[in-house]
This record gives structure tokens, C-alpha cells and sequence, in this order.
């Protein structure tokens, strides 16, 4: 999915519309929301074509042969309209892949899950054959894939048999690879059911092997193959050759029918042993079901245009509307000097699932404090001993606000999880050290192991705990999107520290009001370091920018912006896509060369980016190289070695190690807990430290989530990483982002990135 552009409409019809899900040679689809809430896929038609003569005449033909069919495994059509200026039709939206990405992605499928594609498909098509239509374009590209089965989509160039005034003799009409060879001899009235049959059998053959019946290449040849020559024998797996080379005969005549392709698949999946996790393989299903869980969270998004001219909004991907009420007046108050500090501390609750009391020491707990020299002594000065009971202020018993770090330390971030842990509990323990601060923070712990499932349980049992004023975390933008509408929905104030997607809480409902505060930016604001620095440092000319789909919408946004401001500024830019799969990084690099860029931009992960980094280096490339944070990992130095060096990487976290403002932390956070902070350990500390200045009111507890949720928007926080404020229409910290670069093999911290300075 993709966000609206510029000049996209925000509705059509009665569907408002969500995302961009493609474009092709007929027009645009996009995902929408209709009134009662249900998601729609929403296909418009170019001009160009509602304006040819007849073309509203066979849209209504096709609109009302689609309303024909009926059967579980085609996607119903929910709404159209020809005689609207730009005609469109809205059919259910199915999240899940299409086979030919999945194919493309995982592998093929095994016999048992092509044998229950193909016995559905089966009946989709005798669906389709009974209101007395045929397809005509049945590929792996219309067929998407969902927990319960296949669903069969586009009837965009759907014709009844005798149509022959819209599917004349002498026309095409199909995707090379799976057409029919009457269909590559453009015999439009000679084309029927048995057709279907035919491209259904070139279907199940690239499921079972990934290989094409009649090979790629260009079209032409493509069609040759299919009229005059045999399917390759490697297409064919064994246990089905006998029927598919018979779906593939030349002869329609000679083709078997649908029902007796669906009893011979039926017979075949039963001799074969199911798929583990149902009809799919493991990592398909969880693809879906992660499609799932994004749709459903941006099912209530407002739209939002992003214009060529205007800067980042950040007004619905990490923004809020300020609640109503506020005055925007900013707590200039920064934080408290530290020399005088005395410390408690006060980290109590659950310990991680999966981590035993070993496991906890080795996170750093109280029993494991070592003395602190140089600048961290302040923070170890006149320790008192751990305990929520412990007084200060002369014997004031403080009250204690509760407030529940919710991350991952046990899953594939744990280690960012570990540092925003560690973070939050030298935080903790610096408020519990003030005298005169009103109150004391108790930090309860959750592990929820960066799965969504497990971070929807925490959530639900979080709200409902009365105690819980507010939640550090998640870790990761997957858990943090599967528990907004909860926290949201209690008035639970959340800080998130490492989440960079979109947010959307503050349009849950009309009652309802912003209770997120990020201090990453979102992921797309991140093209502005990139841009700055190849206009700025290099003057580069010519930027080859590369959307790695493995990366999702992350990717996708920041090239679309970093493209727009490079083009605005005079420089010429190439947009290469590659696959979520495997990469070519040898073509990649090539295109590179080829495009004449004396800079590129990769927007891949710590692997992905060191494939590419020895595939420039290779070929001799010497321009600029930049990624992103999800690049700034050791793995990066480690696989790309000498070819890693030199390249710039854009972050939304900074290195404390090398700041002035965080040298006390650094030192305090080695003493505690033996090693340098990781990234995200010190905003998260920042993040504590932000939300403590929030619940101080003049002076007194502020005991109440709304009341929380309400003040976060008008206080402003000094920060050791930089200043927290929300600014309407770009959320927090929307310029806090920095720059690193790869020196003597290890990263570089050059700084906030409108001061880095260019050596």
C-alpha cells in the first residue's frame, strides 16, 4: 500500500478513500472505507478510456456480469458506477498476497495446498462459466490468497462468450503465460470455458514449481510458445502431469472439464499430508495475518494528500490535534541540575516472561550496581537503598505514580528493548533521587516479545489495571499498532521511543483524543537528512534511489519524498523498486552505473544494504552512498566489510557516547550496567524524564490518564537527546533527527543532521 498523492480524490462515491494499492494500464485501485465501516478495494478508469467511444456500454456489461456471479472463492462486487465522470467499481478487499507474490517470495507451494487451489479455483470458475461468462485472465496476479482459501478478482475484461462487438477478432485480450493459445491467436469468438481451463492449468503448474509452462521473455515469444510448442516438463510436477498436460492441450475440445480437474486435485491433496498451519505455509499465513492487522488499523485513517509543494505533514502519521480546550503554553522548565541528586531506585513488577532471575541481573537490576567514577559519580553520590517505602525529603513519604514499560526483551529486538529498559530505569531512579520532586515513578515491566499477540494481551490487561498511568514502548511498530485502539480507547497515555509508523489514534472515534507521544520521527521525515546532505554536503547531481519492498511503506515513503525535493532542487533523480525476495544486487548496481548517479540512497535493512554496498564497490561506483537506521547495525559493518565505508546513514536516534549533554548518562549507564547505552537507551531515559514533567502540576501528582494524556501536548522537555515538544501538524520532535557515517569500520556520530558538519 502506498499514501494518497497529490490530486488523488479523498472520496469516490460513497467510499472515502484510504491508500494507493496500484496502478496499471486501466487506472488506479485504492483501498477505502465505506460508511458502515467495511473495506472496499475501489478500481477507478483513466480518462482516456471512459472517454472512448462504447466503453461505458461494456463497463455496464461487465459491472453487471461481475453482479452474476456467485461463489465463496470470487470477490464480490459491492458497488459501481458507470455514468460518474471517472467510472469505478468497488469489490471486497482481501488482504493477503496474490499467488504470484507469493510464489515469487516464499517459494512454490506444496502439492497438497496447489491441490486445494486448484479445487476452489475450480469452482470459482464454474461460477464464472455458469452466469455465462468467461474470465479470460486467470493468473497468478488475480488470484489472492487468504487463510480459508483462494479468491478470484479482476473481471475488468470479464465477456460473456457471443460478445464479439467488445472482444473483436484481432485483439488480445489475456497475460502472456497463462493465455490460451486461442486466445494468442486473437480468435475472440472461439474463446469459452475450455480457455479458463487452459490458463488454470499454467496457474497450478507455476504454484507447484515456480516455473511458467511457456517460459518469460518477451511477449511475442511467449505467445509462440503457447500456440505451436509443449509446456516445459519442468512446470510440471509428477504427481500432476498427467493432468495439467491435459489442461494444456492444444485443443480446447480436448481439455478436461472443471469437474473433473476439481475431483482429481481433490483426490491428489488427500493422498498428500496437509500444510501445517492449514491450506498455506507457515510463513504465508503469517504474511496475511499481518496484512490483516495493518488494514485494520488504518481502516479509520483519515486520508492524507501529500502535496509536491508543501513540507511533511506530519498530521496523520505521527501528529495530533491538539485537544480541544489547550493553549499550547509550554512548561519551559528543563531538567533538574544533577550534582545534588540522591537516588532510589524504584523498579518493581513482573519479571519478563522468558527471562529468569539471571537473566534480570544481567539486564541490570539494583543488586548488580557498581560505583560509578568521573562524570556518572553525581548519580551514585548518596545512594539509598531500593524500595518503594524508602522516604526522602526528610521522612515526606512521596506518592508513587505507576507507570508500565511494555517492550521487547526476548524477541528479535530485544536488544533495543534491553536499552530502552535500562534507559527508563536510570530515569526512575534519578526522579526517585529528588527531594523536592512530588512524586516517585514505580516502573512495572512487560515483556512482550516484539509478537503482536502477545502485545495485544498486555494491552488488554494494562488498561483495565487502574494503577497504569501511562506505558513506555513498544519496541516495535508492530506491537505498538496492534495495542493503540486499546490504550487509546482506555485514555492510556503512551511515549514510544523507537516507533516510527503512522499513528492514528485521533481518528478512533469522535470522542476520542490523542494520547500518543512519539520522540522518533515518523519513518518518512527521514528523506530529509538525505536530501539535506546530498544538496547540501555533496551537491549531488544525479540520486538513484532504491524502494526495498522488503521494507514496506517505510521504504516506499521515504523515496517518494526524498524523490520530490531532490526533483524541486534541480537535481535528477531514478526510482528502482526491488522485490521483497531475493535481490540481484549485481543488476542493481549496474543500473546504478548505468543511470550516471553520482549518489544513491538504499533503503534496506543491515543485510540488504551490505549485498548492495559490495555490489557498488564491485563496480567500481565512488559516488555517495546513504541508508537508513534500519542499516545501522554491526551485521552492516560485519558482512559489507571495506565496502561499507564512507556511507551516511540517517537516524532518528542519536549516539549519547558522543554527545556533551549525555556524557553523565553515558558514564552512569557503563557503571550500572557494564556496557556503552544502546540505541534508544537514552531517549528513553529522555522519554521518562518527559513524562515525569508532565505529571508534575505546579508541584502536585497529576494521578489521572486523561489529564496525562491532555498536559503531554503542552509541556516541553529539555532533553539530553534533544528538546520534546509537540508542534500542531508535525507531532513531536520532527526535526530531531541525526546522522552517522561509516570511519575506520565502525559508525561515526556526525550529528543533528541541519549541524553535521561535512568531514
Amino acid at each position: 500500500m502506498e499514501p494518497l498523492r497529490a490530486g488523488d480524490p479523498s472520496r469516490i462515491g460513497r467510499y472515502r478513500l484510504l491508500r494507493r494499492l496500484g496502478a496499471g494500464g486501466m487506472g488506479v485501485v485504492f483501498l477505502a472505507r465505506a460508511p458502515g465501516g467495511a473495506i472496499a478495494a475501489v478500481k477507478t478508469v483513466r480518462s482516456s478510456y471512459a472517454d472512448e467511444a462504447g466503453f461505458r456500454a461494456r463497463f455496464r456489461r461487465e459491472v453487471e456480469a461481475a453482479r452474476r456471479v456467485d461463489s465463496r472463492w470470487v470477490v464480490p462486487l459491492l458497488d459501481a458506477d458507470a455514468d460518474a465522470e471517472t467510472p469505478w467499481l468497488a469489490t471486497s478487499y482481501v488482504p493477503g498476497p496474490s499467488l504470484a507474490e507469493a510464489v515469487d517470495t516464499f517459494g512454490p507451494l506444496s502439492l497438497a495446498s496447489v491441490g486445494v487451489l486448484g479445487v476452489r479455483l475450480a469452482e470459482a470458475l464454474e461460477a464464472v462459466h455458469g452466469a455465462g461468462l468467461v474470465h479470460r485472465d486467470v493468473k497468478p496476479g488475480n488470484i489472492l490468497l487468504a487463510p480459508d482459501g483462494p479468491r478470484l478478482i479482476d473481471f475488468g475484461i470479464a465477456r460473456a462468450p457471443e460478445a464479439t462487438a467488445l472482444t473483436s477478432s484481432g485483439v488480445i485480450v489475456g497475460s502472456p503465460g497463462f493465455l490460451s493459445p486461442e486466445q494468442a491467436r486473437a480468435r475472440g469468438g472461439e474463446v469459452g470455458p475450455p480457455s479458463d481451463v487452459f490458463s488454470l492449468g499454467c496457474v497450478l503448474a507455476f504454484a507447484a514449481t515456480g516455473v511458467r509452462p511457456f517460459g518469460g521473455g518477451g511477449a511475442a515469444g511467449v505467445l509462440l510458445r503457447t500456440v505451436y510448442e509443449e509446456p516445459d516438463p519442468a512446470a510440471l510436477p509428477d504427481a500432476l502431469a498427467p493432468l495439467l498436460g491435459a489442461c494444456l492441450h492444444k485443443d480446447p475440445a480436448a481439455r478436461p472439464s472443471l469437474a473433473r480437474l476439481s475431483t482429481t486435485l481433490a483426490e491428489e491433496a488427500a493422498a498428500d499430508a496437509a500444510p501445517p498451519s492449514g491450506w498455506l505455509p507457515a510463513r504465508v499465513t503469517r504474511l496475511i495475518n499481518d496484512r490483516s492487522a495493518a488494514v485494520l488499523t488504518i481502516g479509520s485513517i483519515e486520508p492524507t494528500q501529500v502535496s509536491a509543494s508543501a513540507p511533511p505533514d506530519s498530521s496523520s502519521t505521527g501528529g495530533a490535534a491538539k485537544p480541544a480546550g489547550t493553549t499550547g503554553a509550554a512548561d519551559a522548565a528543563g531538567t533538574t541540575s544533577p550534582q545534588d541528586a540522591t537516588l532510589t531506585a524504584v523498579v518493581v513488577g513482573t519479571l519478563p516472561r522468558a527471562i529468569g532471575r539471571r537473566g534480570f541481573l544481567r539486564l541490570g537490576s539494583t543488586a548488580g550496581l557498581l560505583a560509578a567514577g568521573g562524570g556518572g559519580a553525581w548519580w551514585w553520590s548518596t545512594r539509598a537503598e531500593p524500595g518503594p517505602s524508602a522516604p526522602s525529603g526528610g521522612g515526606r513519604a512521596r506518592p508513587e505514580l505507576t507507570v508500565a514499560f511494555q517492550g521487547d526483551l526476548t524477541g528479535a529486538s530485544k536488544e533495543s528493548g534491553k536499552a530502552q529498559l535500562n534507559g527508563a530505569r536510570l530515569a526512575v531512579e534519578q526522579i526517585a533521587a529528588r527531594d523536592r520532586h512530588p512524586f516517585r515513578f514505580t516502573l512495572r515491566m512487560y515483556d512482550d516479545g516484539g509478537e503482536t499477540g502477545r502485545a495485544e494481551e498486555l494491552a488488554a490487561r494494562l488498561a483495565k489495571d487502574a494503577e497504569v498511568l501511562a506505558v513506555l514502548g513498544p519496541t516495535t511498530d508492530a506491537c505498538f499498532s496492534a495495542t493503540e485502539r486499546t490504550y487509546t480507547e482506555a485514555v492510556m497515555p503512551v511515549v514510544s521511543v523507537s516507533v516510527g509508523a503512522d499513528t492514528q489514534s485521533s481518528s478512533f472515534g469522535p470522542n476520542t483524543f490523542h494520547c500518543h507521544a512519539a520522540l522518533h520521527v515518523t519513518y518518512g521525515l527521514l528523506a530529509a537528512p538525505c536530501v539535506r546532505y546530498l544538496s547540501n554536503h555533496v551537491d549531488a547531481r544525479r540520486v538513484f534511489l532504491v524502494d526495498d519492498r522488503a521494507q514496506g511503506d517505510f521504504a516506499w515513503t521515504l523515496c517518494d519524498q526524498a524523490d520530490r525535493a531532490l526533483r524541486q532542487g534541480g537535481r535528477a533523480t531514478t526510482v528502482a523498486t526491488v522485490a521483497a525476495g531475493r535481490v540481484d544486487y549485481a543488476s542493481l548496481a549496474a543500473k546504478v552505473t548505468a543511470a550516471r548517479a553520482d549518489a544513491v540512497v538504499f533503503t534496506g535493512d543491515a543485510a540488504r544494504t551490505a549485498g548492495f554496498a559490495s555490489a557498488l564497490t564491485a563496480a567500481r561506483f565512488t559516488g555517495t552512498r546513504m541508508a537508513t537506521e534500519r542499516a545501522l547495525d554491526p551485521r552492516f559493518l560485519k558482512s559489507a566489510g571495506a565496502a561499507s565505508k564512507g556511507w551516511v546513514l540517517a537516524t532518528g536516534f542519536t549516539d549519547p557516547t558522543a554527545r556533551a549533554s549525555a556524557r553523565a548518562f553515558t558514564a552512569a549507564y557503563r557503571a550500572r550496567f557494564g556496557t556503552a547505552p544502546g540505541w534508544y537507551a537514552a531517549e528513553a531515559y529522555d522519554a521518562v524524564m518527559f513524562l515525569a514533567q508532565v505529571c508534575d502540576a505546579d508541584g502536585t501528582p497529576v494521578r489521572e490518564r486523561g489529564a496525562i494524556a491532555r498536559r503531554m501536548p503542552e509541556v516541553t522537555y529539555s532533553g539530553i537527546t534533544r528538546t520534546v515538544r509537540y508542534k500542531a501538524g508535525y507531532g513531536y520532535n520532527h526535526d530531531a533527527m541525526f546522522e552517522f557515517r561509516v570511519v575506520d569500520g565502525a559508525f561515526r556520530y556526525l550529528g543533528q543532521y541541519q549541524e553535521a558538519p561535512v568531514s
